[in-house]
């Protein structure tokens, strides 16, 4: 089978859970015996084995952006579309602020999800063309709804099954300004009629994006997450100092600030004089202020020599965080629709110590690999950490319950299966030509 897989690329400026999820079900699908090509939208695509350069960005950012904003743009000679288009202007705009936010961009969301009728008709029609005289897949799979726009004329032109993944999309558009937030779910639903079926994350998100698309119960199937436990080398947890970790994006809405607090009211006492923290993730421009306000406490606290800061999250550099913690801390305000790095820290050995906020009781749950509290305040954060991190019985048998929990309902091989079987029934059921 023949998959494109059209995905939102973030630059590879920070640690991005659904660019994660894409490339390690590509890998197994790949695995499997099925031809699959990565169609980067936007920005560059962020995973550990890189993008293919042979596949041109669609929709490049920058352009976008000049032309939704001002018209004149779209009179550009091409030469400069290119330039505009080319990796490194796109790698630097992935560093700016407001590059991967929805607020501000509340109007090119709507266009982009108007698809033929909307400003981007031209670059739509770009993407069809190419999917049609050189990609020419079995199945298009796009990676989140507010690609939907691009649904109707995929199928109408190739006359293939469309998928579409649902992951955190309410994060995009809950941000956004509040009369614009029932356009674009209407919006969604209306241009989902164009999907063959829709893969929510987890059981949480999928009763989540009911109450907001219109969506038939037939359509929809969930497909948890995966990873290669293969991949992963757990270091034995006893061995490992106290140190406390955090892998994601370092901004506010991901909690970094919840676990900061956490953290500083953990070291008043003096049991806990020891423990550290090590954050790592990324961070775009948009972020710099808060995470100097986060420094600030640290020094204000005394702490800022038992802090440590780590730039590098890719590959080798994400192994090497984990075999230097013993648990993982990540309590995102408003919870996610799954968490990538939940299942890639328990398959390293490392149990999670996660609020009781979105899908992530449902993983922990299922997984056996952590620790869940509640209310998501630094104060219950503070007693959950403190209740594990010296305690090697207790993380040793986290550590162990957790890798054997990925492995039995978390293994991407098992899940790439499960996706495959979604395909096939697609093209089971698509109208004959």
């Amino acid at each position: 089978m023949k998959i494109a897989h059209i995905i939102p690329g973030s630059g590879g400026s920070f640690y991005c859970g659904n660019c994660l999820r894409d490339s390690k079900y590509i890998r197994a699908l790949k695995d499997l015996g099925h031809q699959v090509i990565k169609v980067p939208l936007y920005l560059p695509i962020f995973d550990d084995g890189h993008d293919l350069d042979e596949v041109p960005v669609f929709y490049g950012a920058v352009n976008l952006y000049l032309k939704q904003q001002y018209p004149i743009f779209r009179l550009m000679p091409s030469f400069l579309e290119h330039a505009l288009d080319s990796k490194s202007v796109l790698n630097m705009a992935a560093r700016k602020a407001g590059s991967t936010r929805a607020k501000g961009l509340e109007e090119m969301t709507i266009s982009m999800l108007l698809g033929e009728d909307g400003g981007q008709k031209e670059e739509l029609e770009r993407l069809v063309d190419w999917l049609a005289d050189e990609a020419k897949p079995d199945v298009v799979h796009l990676s989140n709804a507010l690609l939907l726009g691009l649904a109707r004329q995929i199928k109408q032109r190739l006359k293939v099954p469309v998928i579409c993944s649902l992951q955190d999309e309410d994060v995009w558009v809950d941000a956004m300004n509040d009369h614009y937030r029932k356009e674009v779910w209407d919006l969604m639903s209306e241009r989902g009629k164009d999907v063959d079926v829709f893969i929510p994350v987890s059981d949480y998100y999928s009763a989540e994006i009911h109450k907001r698309m219109t969506i038939p119960a037939s359509k929809m199937q969930t497909v948890h997450l995966g990873v290669d436990t293969a991949d992963y080398s757990p270091k034995p947890i006893t061995e490992k100092e106290p140190v406390i970790g955090y892998l994601s994006r370092m901004c506010e809405e991901n909690g970094l600030s919840i676990l900061v607090d956490a953290f500083i009211l953990l070291r008043r006492n003096v049991e806990y004089s020891t423990v550290k923290l090590k954050i790592t993730g990324g961070k775009t421009d948009d972020d710099l202020q808060f995470i100097k306000e986060q420094k600030h406490k640290i020094s204000k606290a005394g702490l800022e020599n038992d802090v440590y800061w780590v730039e590098e999250f890719e590959g080798d550099a994400r192994h090497k965080f984990f075999d230097s913690v013993r648990l993982i801390s990540v309590p995102v305000l408003n919870g996610e629709a799954f968490g990538l790095y939940q299942i890639e820290a328990m398959a390293a050995g490392i149990p999670m110590v996660q609020p009781a906020l979105g899908a992530f009781s449902e993983v922990i749950n299922t997984s056996g690999g952590g620790f869940i509290y509640s209310p998501n305040a630094p104060k219950e954060l503070t007693e959950a950490l403190a209740s594990l991190i010296l305690n090697d019985k207790k993380l040793l048998e986290l550590s162990v319950a957790g890798l054997a929990g990925v492995k039995q309902h978390f293994d991407i091989h098992t899940q790439a299966r499960k996706m495959v079987a979604v395909y096939e029934s697609g093209l089971k059921n698509a109208p004959q030509i």
